[in-house]
C-alpha cells in the first residue's frame, strides 16, 4: 500500500467514518472573546449559526461547515497549562492549503509557529498555540514548501 493510500474504512458491521466534524474548545466565559478573535484572525473563521445551548460560545465556520466550536462554560476552578500539553489530547490538524499566505499572515499578527517537513510522506506541517495554549497544524503539501 501506497503511504498516502488508506484501507477501505468501514468496520464489519457497516460502520464507518467520513471525517472529524468538529473541534470544541471549552474556555472560561471571560476568555470566549479572546479565544474566537483568534480563530478568526488566523485561520479566517467566521462565527454563525448556533443552538441556543444554555451558555456563552460560537460555533465558526469555514464556508458552511462548522468546524470549530467554542463553548464559555468552563468552571472558574480548572486549570489549563501554559503550554497546552495534557496527557491525552495532542493537537487538532487543518489540512490546508496556501503555504506561503498562511506564513505571512502568522508573521504579521505575530503568531508563533514552527515548521516540520513530514519524513516519508509528501506532507509539510505548520504548528502554533491558540490562546489557550492549544497545539494547532496546518498540513499542506510538500510540494507548497518548494514555492
Amino acid at each position: 500500500m501506497a503511504a498516502m493510500e488508506a484501507a477501505k474504512a468501514e468496520a464489519p458491521d457497516g460502520v464507518s467514518y467520513r471525517r472529524i466534524d468538529h473541534l470544541t474548545i471549552r474556555t472560561r466565559p471571560e476568555q470566549l472573546e479572546e479565544v474566537r478573535a483568534f480563530y478568526e484572525r488566523v485561520l479566517h473563521l467566521r462565527p454563525g449559526t448556533r443552538p441556543s445551548f444554555k451558555f456563552p460560545g460560537y460555533w465558526l465556520y469555514w464556508g458552511d461547515h462548522a468546524m470549530v466550536h467554542l463553548a464559555g462554560n468552563a468552571r472558574p476552578d480548572l486549570k489549563f497549562s501554559e503550554s497546552g500539553a495534557t496527557l491525552g489530547f495532542d493537537h487538532i490538524s487543518f489540512r490546508t492549503t496556501g503555504l506561503k499566505a498562511m506564513r505571512e499572515r502568522l508573521k504579521k499578527l505575530n503568531v508563533k509557529f514552527e515548521e516540520v517537513p513530514v519524513p516519508g510522506f509528501p506532507l509539510h506541517q505548520i504548528f502554533f498555540r491558540d490562546p489557550m495554549g492549544m497545539k494547532v497544524e496546518l498540513t499542506f503539501d510538500a510540494a507548497e514548501a518548494k514555492d
